[in-house]
Formats: C-alpha cells, sequence, structure tokens
C-alpha cells in the first residue's frame, strides 16, 4: 500500500478539520482500539488538532502534533503505524512470523499460512477474519508489519496453504520512513 509513497508531494489537502469531525475520528478510533482508552490523553491531547491529510489511492492520514499515528484507506477501519505501534506495543493481538518469512514481510509481501505455522511461529490467540494484527518476528522485540487477517488462526491451523494475513504496513515502506509532515 505505500511501497512509493513519498509525504512531499503526494499529499493533495492538508487540513485541520472541524472539531465534530475531530470528534468522530477520535471516537472511532477508541471503539476500534478499546485498549487505547487508558492513554486517551497521550494519544489525544486536549488542545492539540488532529489533521486530516488526503493522499493518493484515497489514503487517509492522521496527524498530531505532525506525526502520523493512524491511517485509513476510503472509509475502511483506521490502522495505526508501525511507530505508534512500536510506542503502544499491546493495543493489536500479535502473530509470530518464523525467521524464514521475515526477509519476505519486510519487502511487502503478504504472510503466508506456512510461516505461521512452521516451528518458531506463534499464534496464541483465535482471531476472526479481517482482523488487524500486529506481525511480529521470531527473535525481534517490535512489530515488523501491520496486517488484517485473511484468514481466521483456526482455518490457517487446519488448511495451511495460501495467504494468512494481508501485509497493510511493514518496516521500510513509504510511510514508515516518513513519519513526519511538515
Amino acid at each position: 500500500m505505500f511501497k512509493k509513497l513519498s509525504l512531499k508531494g503526494s499529499s493533495n489537502t492538508n487540513n485541520q478539520i472541524k472539531s465534530s469531525l475531530q470528534r468522530n475520528i477520535k471516537n472511532s478510533i477508541l471503539a476500534q482500539y478499546p485498549k487505547l482508552k487508558d492513554i486517551e490523553e497521550d494519544v489525544f491531547p486536549k488542545k492539540v488538532p488532529i489533521v486530516q491529510v488526503k493522499c493518493q489511492n484515497h489514503i487517509n492520514l492522521i496527524l498530531i502534533n505532525n506525526e502520523v499515528i493512524f491511517f485509513n484507506e476510503r472509509e475502511g477501519p483506521y490502522y495505526p503505524t508501525l511507530r505508534f505501534l512500536h510506542k503502544y506495543p499491546n493495543i493489536l493481538p500479535h502473530v509470530q512470523v518464523d525467521k524464514g518469512a521475515i526477509r519476505f514481510v519486510l519487502q511487502g509481501a503478504n504472510i503466508m499460512c506456512r510461516g505461521l505455522t512452521s516451528p518458531g511461529a506463534k499464534m496464541d490467540v483465535d482471531l476472526p477474519v479481517d482482523a488487524i494484527v500486529a506481525v511480529m518476528a521470531e527473535g525481534k522485540d517490535h512489530a515488523s508489519a501491520i496486517g488484517v487477517m485473511k484468514m481466521s488462526t483456526n482455518d490457517i491451523r487446519t488448511i495451511n496453504n495460501d495467504i494468512g494475513i494481508n501485509n497493510i504496513h511493514y518496516l521500510g515502506d513509504g510511510l514508515y520512513m516518513s513519519p513526519n509532515l511538515e
């Protein structure tokens, strides 16, 4: 999604949005990620406006203090950025890929079922289809990608073939490499 994103020149509009729309965005993010309620004041400070940047391919970036913290495509769900996920790692459920899959994940490839079921991989939590997950790498502390489950964890264990997770945002993509908008 962000292989070639460059915030310089790719953004069409950079607007501070109305307070009612700010409230709607904040409430939908808090509803989607209930673990953020405990740290709501840290994530959404009172007097700091929320800025929405509309980019190419109908992608909306949500900025606070010139830092991209969430994004969505069209009117879809909000995804946290990896930098935000590294600050608050417990807002998403984790799945772990084995060492052989790390290279492909960091190039933006979708995560195959075999990379999630082999030795070294972990899927501790039962997750449904379309759940947003943090993709961890074997032997690493921080998330290396954010993805959307294409199959449930039970289906991944039983079928063990095809794509298990769509890779949405990964270390080294355009969004990760340009975290601030100035």
